[in-house]
């Protein structure tokens, strides 16, 4: 067996006490926490350290084989990032990013359980894939008309579609829950991290926002700790 020298085992302790209150640091935040921030907590000499680890510990925050969402469920998209007026709305918005949200329905009118992927279209391929990876077969599933779910009922769930111009209702309205999240999605984005979000780690930021909204009952953060 290798020698390790006392100076190699300190090195390592601190690395891994660093680790600990990066942590610590992270989950002990209602709303979160950027990497400039933990880097200006933790006196870390370098962002880039920072940032790796909080990537890293927001892959971890997905729990493999985690159960799917069951019951009744609301899934609709919501475009994510970008800052631009005047642009053309609808599912083919430019300069955003496109995110499709489940959300577990509660009578009368509470929250469940969400989940969030990013999809790179709103094509039946995207969303159904989405669905069958969130939810449960059997489940109910809500949506609008849109023709990109019409294969959900193949796929075992029950499906009730709302036509949004027929309802005379707008889609905030037919469908709270999802389009809540969603708007609390953007807001925690555009406060915790200053709309720093690039499309190719917004996958990331989508599973710690997860993480803390299916715990936002939680009495105690350090559960939170605990479970990463």
């Amino acid at each position: 067996m290798a020698k390790t020298s006392s100076g190699e085992l300190g090195d390592s302790y601190r690395v891994f006490k660093c680790l600990i209150l990066f942590v610590q640091a992270l989950t002990s935040q209602k709303n979160g926490a950027n990497a400039l921030g933990l880097q200006r907590v933790l006196g870390l000499g370098s962002y880039r350290t920072a940032w790796t680890w909080l990537q890293k510990l927001r892959r971890a925050m997905v729990r493999p084989g985690r159960d799917r969402l069951h019951g009744n469920v609301e899934v609709d998209e919501s475009f994510v990032g970008g800052i631009s007026s005047g642009g053309k709305r609808g599912r083919g918005v430019e300069n955003k990013e496109l995110v499709v949200i489940a959300v577990e329905m509660h009578e009368p009118k509470g929250f469940g359980r969400i989940r969030m992927k990013r999809i790179d279209d709103a094509s039946a391929d995207s969303l159904t894939e989405f669905v069958c990876e969130a939810v449960e077969p059997g489940a109910t599933v809500l949506t609008d008309a849109w023709k990109g779910y019409n294969d959900l009922e193949k796929r075992g769930y029950k499906h009730i579609k709302t036509n949004l111009s027929d309802s005379g209702d707008p889609a905030h309205v037919v469908m709270p829950r999802v389009h809540r999240v969603a708007s609390l999605l953007k807001r925690w984005i555009m406060g915790t991290h200053q709309r720093a979000v690039s499309k190719k780690y917004l996958d990331y930021y989508l599973d710690e926002y997860t993480f803390r909204f299916n715990r936002r009952s939680s009495r105690s953060r350090g559960g939170c700790y605990f479970i990463v």
